[in-house]
């Protein structure tokens, strides 16, 4: 368990920091937090390369533990329209960062032989476009305020042009797709520092 360490440590810091930037906006359609959660990708990612699937999903159940004591935390602080975090986007964060990490390292795992940045780039892309769709669905989604009949989201779907020139959409689209094409940018940036990781790692274990 002592060589999973690392990648345990990196994914935690990068689930909180997460959850504290997105209190934070970038511009009328990001948070902060945008730029920092793509990288969880990339330590499962790291993480099934050099140590096997197995590896990889306990450090993704370790984010998704820490995701949601982060999520439980921001239910009890209140701020100036009420709880950071409610218990729909609580269900949203988690269930899109479990589901889509888990894709991660299937597909990761499945293409694990081809080229070396194939397994990184399909599975990060792929994962991403699970994640934002589940999140921004279940958080936002005016059909499925079921889910939590008391939180009002009447204002994230607020019919606006997409990204404020498009056709018109939901805001809460809007918030998903700028969120989509940042995780897309990240994707391929990241090729970049999982490659040198991954040489460092293979040479320690070697």
């Amino acid at each position: 368990m002592s060589r999973y360490l690392p990648g345990v440590i990196a994914m935690a810091i990068i689930v909180v920091t997460s959850n504290i930037l997105v209190q934070f906006l970038y511009g009328q359609w990001l948070t902060w937090g945008a730029f920092t959660y793509p990288f969880a990708f990339l330590v499962t990612d790291v993480m099934n390369r050099i140590y096997g699937p197995a590896a990889a999903r306990r450090v993704v159940f370790a984010g998704f533990v820490t995701g949601v004591i982060c999520s439980l935390i921001g239910t009890q602080i209140q701020g100036e329209f009420g709880p950071l975090v409610t218990w729909r986007i609580a269900l949203a964060s988690g269930s899109a960062f479990l589901v889509a990490q888990m894709l991660d390292v299937a597909i990761f795992d499945r293409l694990r032989q081809g080229a070396w940045w194939r397994a990184p780039l399909a599975s990060s892309l792929i994962g991403s476009t699970l994640d934002t769709a589940l999140f921004f669905s279940i958080a936002f989604s005016a059909q499925l305020a079921f889910l939590e009949p008391a939180n009002d989201v009447a204002w994230a779907n607020e019919a606006l042009p997409l990204l404020g020139a498009g056709p018109v959409a939901p805001l809460w689209v809007s918030l998903a797709v700028a969120d989509y094409g940042v995780k897309l940018a990240i994707a391929a940036v990241a090729l970049v520092p999982f490659r040198l990781i991954v040489d460092r790692l293979r040479a320690q274990v070697a």
